[in-house]
């Protein structure tokens, strides 16, 4: 999580002062001086604005013939299970569930999730309570992969990925390298989304491909609160890494390149809501957030998509929502 920021004079000069952040690893950075004094607008929040998980989580009932997905960032498993973590898994009840940040070491040992995911799949960083991604699912997969071929530096994958294949597409999971405070990182998100297109690409031309978890890239001006105090500023939200993002969906230089879709913004093209809401500042109740989670499909696959949501009153358990996708037929 991003450290906590210098203290200043007064709380007037402290919310003057707020940069949002994309949360993970030591994201934030420091303001400049033309931002420090720039009043930002009042964000649009529609979205829900509660702290803690809702004392009743209901769910609405999965349409018939379908399976649903879901990812979650859960910023840190251990802090999340003592958050309602099990209550919201049991209520949404999905098919398969992508589980990232979750800072482990080792697999926790869940019989009710056992009972509930007999297939499950847990990685884990070279660096003790660092990134982690897991993947749990009711339905058996004809394999399992943890790594980006071609990588430079395998041991950074640890963590960061797994790629179920089923009969008709594959599932991959990620919990993506983040460009860093002051963008310090921002070579190494470059590797990795260099080599992680690449690999989604190869995948592609076998079968179509869903990839869900915290992509951690704010694609458009529409996927965070403040797009001008933190253009090229702030890690999520810079040049390099949006335009990465969209020449993967549409290759501008293949017109035969595959072509992938990211079916939340595809399904929601005007909309403003957010997956982040980072614990400082009160950022949940005023609306300041980032979608740096969600869906991206093969485009062969949108004709299958019923329904693509950001579980929004899903907070409280991590600073994340989740995500869900539904589409027609099994795996």
């Amino acid at each position: 999580m991003p450290p906590k920021p210098q203290r200043t004079s007064s709380k007037r000069k402290i919310e003057r002062n707020i940069e949002e952040t994309n949360g993970e690893e030591g994201s934030s950075q420091k303001p400049t001086k033309k931002i420090r004094n720039e009043k930002a607008a009042p964000p649009e929040n529609s979205q829900p604005t509660n702290k803690v998980l809702p004392v009743s989580i209901v769910i609405p009932p999965k349409e018939p013939g379908t399976t649903r997905i879901v990812a979650w960032n859960v910023s840190g498993y251990a802090a999340s299970a003592k958050k309602g973590f099990s209550q919201y898994v049991e209520a949404e009840n999905t098919d398969i569930l992508i589980i990232t940040e979750t800072k482990l070491n080792a697999p926790p040992f869940v019989p009710a999730l056992k009972d509930r995911y007999p297939y499950q799949y847990w990685t884990s960083s070279s660096k003790k309570g660092y990134a982690g991604t897991s993947i749990l699912s009711k339905a058996k997969p004809l394999s399992v992969d943890e790594k980006i071929p071609g990588h430079p530096d395998p041991d950074s994958v640890k963590g960061r990925i797994i790629t179920l294949e089923f009969e008709s597409c594959y599932v991959v999971g990620t919990y993506v390298v983040n460009a860093g405070q002051g963008l310090k990182t921002m070579d190494q998100k470059k590797i990795w989304n260099t080599h992680f297109f690449a690999h989604m690409r190869d995948l592609d031309k076998t079968k179509p491909v869903i990839w869900a978890g915290d992509l951690n890239v704010a694609p458009t001006e529409l996927d965070l609160s403040n797009p001008k105090q933190n253009w090229n500023k702030t890690a999520g939200y810079t040049e390099i890494e949006t335009t990465a993002f969209k020449n993967f969906l549409k290759d501008p230089e293949d017109s035969n390149a595959p072509e992938f879709v990211d079916i939340w913004r595809n399904l929601h093209p005007d909309t403003k809501a957010y997956s982040y809401f980072s614990y400082r500042f009160d950022c949940r109740s005023k609306g300041i957030g980032w979608r740096i989670d969600g869906m991206v499909i093969s485009q062969r696959l949108q004709s299958r998509v019923k329904m693509c949501e950001i579980r929004d009153e899903i907070y409280g358990a991590s600073d994340h929502c989740p995500v869900v996708m539904e589409l027609t037929g099994p795996l």
